[in-house]
């Protein structure tokens, strides 16, 4: 029996998918050379109308992953999740900002509906639905994507969203704390990257 142009393409998407596994997030224009682009893309609405594909944004689609253990049903990507993936697709590089670095680091339970990142990749906004969107800003300053620890990174982030005069004992305290979780050699390194007031608070953790 001839396959089809259009299974053949359903067959090569849904085997790539299967390689991939469960749990990742996929870009529809990484599958172009699967078939035609009008192929790929009903390909792709198929999936997504059926349930095998959950759809994220436009052209970014999650192969689900399921809790089978208690039964909660599809374990979404988290925001970071997503902005990590579009970052890898483009090869570049993204620092959290403003009010998402300081949820992630427990300073503030709220998490923002826009998701603010710098990147020296291409600025863009990405709209995940339900009124919640991630933002990526250009910034040209290698400086900001020097950090050798993720996790100095943010506090730094973190320290500068809140400003130097506006800072608090007790969110002083919590940075500090967290910045004792950087191994020694990434803090020296880190240590240099970040502005004065920032460097005389940490440096005596």
């Amino acid at each position: 029996m001839v396959q089809t142009s259009s299974q053949s393409t359903v067959n090569k998407i849904e085997m790539r998918l299967r390689g991939k596994g469960r749990g990742s997030i996929v870009f529809q224009q990484d599958y172009a050379d699967c078939g035609t682009p009008s192929a790929v893309k009903s390909t792709f609405h198929r999936m997504y109308t059926d349930g095998m594909l959950v759809r994220l944004a436009h052209g970014i689609y999650y192969y689900p992953k399921e809790d089978k253990e208690y039964g909660l049903g599809i374990i979404y990507p988290s925001v970071e999740d997503i902005a990590q993936a579009i970052a890898k697709r483009d090869k570049a590089k993204i620092v959290p900002m403003g009010a998402y670095a300081l949820n992630r680091l427990g300073l503030s339970t709220q998490m923002p509906m826009n998701v603010v990142f710098l990147t020296n990749g291409a600025p863009r906004r990405i709209k995940i639905g339900n009124g919640r969107g991630i933002l990526f800003k250009h910034s040209s300053s290698g400086k900001n994507f020097a950090y050798k620890s993720e996790l100095m990174m943010l506090v730094v982030t973190a320290m500068r969203a809140i400003g130097e005069n506006k800072i608090t004992d007790e969110e002083r305290n919590v940075l500090v704390e967290h910045a004792k979780n950087v191994n020694d050699n990434d803090f020296n390194h880190d240590i240099k990257l970040a502005p004065a007031w920032v460097r005389k608070i940490l440096i005596a953790r």
